[in-house]
């Protein structure tokens, strides 16, 4: 019996498939528009994807988005005021790594919401949330802040808003 012949990877479609560049992104401001619609333009912010679609909108249909096997990731553009409200993920990490700007990161007691330790992050600085910790962030800077948002799964469940958040009650 001779070996079986192994197939050749085409290295160079390998590698293409791989890459969500920056020239193909785009900022989505519908995405979360429905916070902007329901509690003004301090919720206005933009979601630009590069792996997965995140935990909020399904967006499977985008063929510029590379498929999530593990993760998802993405940036998020926050213009100067803006406000990303309190929200919980319960089954997954998140992480926040700041591109540009100043954000005010918060984490906010479970049981009373109204509790929180706040910190300032900037250029290239990083929070992780675990999964269950209501958490929300602000742009206090004088600038657009465009920070990555990593959410540790495939396809997250929706996030909920606990009743000490801004958006408690808002659905899409």
């Amino acid at each position: 019996m001779s070996a079986p012949e192994k197939q050749a990877v085409d290295l160079e479609a390998q590698i293409d498939a791989c890459i969500a560049g920056r020239e193909s992104r785009y900022e989505d401001w519908d995405t979360l528009g429905f916070q902007a619609a329901k509690g003004g333009d301090r919720f206005k912010r933009a979601q630009i994807r590069y792996i997965g679609s995140g935990a909020t909108g399904n967006h499977d249909g985008d063929n510029r988005t590379l498929p999530s096997e593990h993760f998802t990731f993405s940036n998020m553009r926050l213009p100067v005021g803006a406000v990303g409200p309190e929200h919980t993920h319960h089954d997954v990490e998140e992480v926040f790594f700041v591109l540009e700007g100043e954000l005010e990161v918060a984490v906010h007691d479970v049981e009373d919401g109204n509790r929180k330790a706040v910190r300032k992050l900037g250029y290239r600085d990083l929070i992780r949330v675990p999964a269950g910790v209501p958490r929300s962030l602000a742009n206090v800077g004088d600038v657009d802040a465009l920070f990555c948002v990593i959410i540790g799964s495939k396809k997250p469940e929706l996030p909920t808003y606990p009743p000490s958040s801004e958006m408690f009650g808002v659905t899409r």
